[in-house]
């Protein structure tokens, strides 16, 4: 199988199903699997692999999106991840089996989320699941995968309850939450734009924890919440929205608007004029949804994890080997949303290097607590995997619009950066309980 192979080229001839080697071992008789569906994986794979188990390959499951609000992010994702299988496949794979991915569109959906998990870790055996951007997908993935004890790396959602009340023990979390965003940089905005916010919300568990935050955030400084208005996801006419923004006249709009949603929603600002008359407080903005948007629409402040411009030692390398790696793409060069898949793949992949076996429970003691360099990671600050929350804690990047940019990419201006330690969300570990070692399933592939 390629690197990159989606479940329907998998075919399995009829009447010839194997006996499945996975080992999925109970460890807690409270935990006990009754009634699961027997694994049972492709044919012709185990065939081979029952010659030789050495040689059986690591398949990642990749969960992404490729169709709905997310769709253009879950690509860039998905090259992400696929960079990093292709760097340990070019070096010998890892632990000396070769590096699979299977692919699945999550389609933005909770219920496919779910589904596709199922399937690849009772169907296709994957070691492991890789990446999501919608938090209630996310969310249903990670159920699933706690369930067998399949360690589940969301790449980028970042509701703060991803690592909080949702958290488990095989789920960790690599982007920035709605938290984090919101400390980097409501204080200041309050302070430049006035006291009175507008909180434009996508009505799921992202939008609405991430204006949870905000609103705290902004009344904890001395500001006022005056109005939310309520959005639903796949919104592309903002019109009534947008009347009752003329009406408030606020200070400032704070946006937990995300996708497809958010290009027209910029799109239809600039039509009204409305980014001149009111500041514009985008709590992250990822790679895909502003590119090409043209400059008037990346208008306001917003945040981000990384930029490809960043002055750091490697960030160059990094986007000549995207570039190298992925010519010809409308996408010239790699964002948030590739980093972060990148980076958590990677990280993924060197600990069950270290740890010497796929087995869930060695890894993920490999990850929790891990620390990583700001040079390795191309960041200004040491980053961290919090060992209670397992949310990766890093720098957080204010930005804005770039009236001077050096080439036709440069849309971005990073206007500071905070370290980790000063916008980490309080909130999670008062949460996120995490179950115990024993009562999660041990996994091994």
């Amino acid at each position: 199988m390629s690197d990159d192979k989606t479940l329907n080229d998998i075919v399995r001839p009829a009447g010839l199903a194997q006996p499945s080697r996975r080992s999925l071992i109970k460890k807690s008789s409270a935990l006990a699997l009754a009634g699961a569906t027997p694994f049972f994986g492709p044919w012709a794979h185990n065939r081979v692999w029952a010659q030789s188990a050495s040689t059986k390959p690591i398949t990642i499951g990749l969960t992404m999106d490729a169709s709905g609000q997310y769709g253009a992010s879950g690509g860039e994702e998905r090259l992400g991840a696929m960079m990093a299988i292709k760097e340990f496949n070019d070096k010998g794979g890892v632990l000396g089996r070769r590096i699979e991915a299977l692919h699945m569109d999550t389609e933005t959906t909770p219920a496919s989320g779910s589904r596709i998990a199922e399937r690849m870790i009772t169907r296709n055996e994957v070691a492991f699941l890789v990446g999501a951007l919608h938090s209630g997908v996310a969310n249903a993935i990670s159920q699933v995968a706690q369930k067998y004890g399949c360690i589940f790396l969301n790449t980028n959602s970042s509701s703060p309850t991803e690592a909080g009340k949702d958290c488990h023990r095989v789920k960790f979390v690599w982007d920035g939450n709605g938290t984090n965003f919101a400390h980097a940089i409501v204080k200041n905005a309050i302070k430049v734009n006035g006291k009175n916010w507008v909180l434009l919300t996508n009505d799921y568990v992202w939008g609405r924890n991430t204006s949870a935050a905000t609103r705290a955030i902004v009344e904890a400084n001395g500001g006022k919440i005056v109005e939310e208005l309520l959005v639903p996801q796949n919104t592309r006419d903002f019109s009534s929205y947008l009347l009752k923004l003329q009406q408030l006249k606020p200070n400032a709009v704070a946006t937990a608007i995300g996708g497809d949603d958010i290009k027209s929603l910029r799109q239809q600002v600039v039509q009204l004029n409305l980014h001149k008359s009111m500041a514009w407080i985008n709590n992250q903005q990822d790679w895909p949804d502003v590119y090409g948007l043209g400059p008037e629409a990346i208008f306001g402040v917003f945040g981000t994890s990384w930029y490809y411009r960043l002055d750091l030692p490697g960030v160059k390398e990094f986007v000549a080997a995207y570039q190298k790696q992925y010519p010809g793409m409308a996408i010239k060069v790699p964002g948030n949303v590739y980093h972060n898949s990148y980076m958590a793949t990677r990280e993924l992949l060197r600990c069950v290097e270290e740890a010497g076996t796929t087995n869930n429970i060695a890894v993920i003691k490999k990850l929790e607590g891990r620390r990583m360099s700001a040079r390795d990671r191309l960041q200004h600050y040491d980053a961290w995997m919090d060992p209670v929350t397992h949310q990766c804690q890093q720098t957080i990047y204010m930005a804005s619009y770039n009236d001077a940019p050096a080439e036709r990419d440069d849309i971005f201006k990073i206007l500071t950066w905070a370290d980790p330690k000063d916008v980490q969300d309080q909130d999670a570990p008062k949460t996120c309980k995490l179950e115990s070692y024993d009562a999660t399933p041990s996994y091994q592939q």
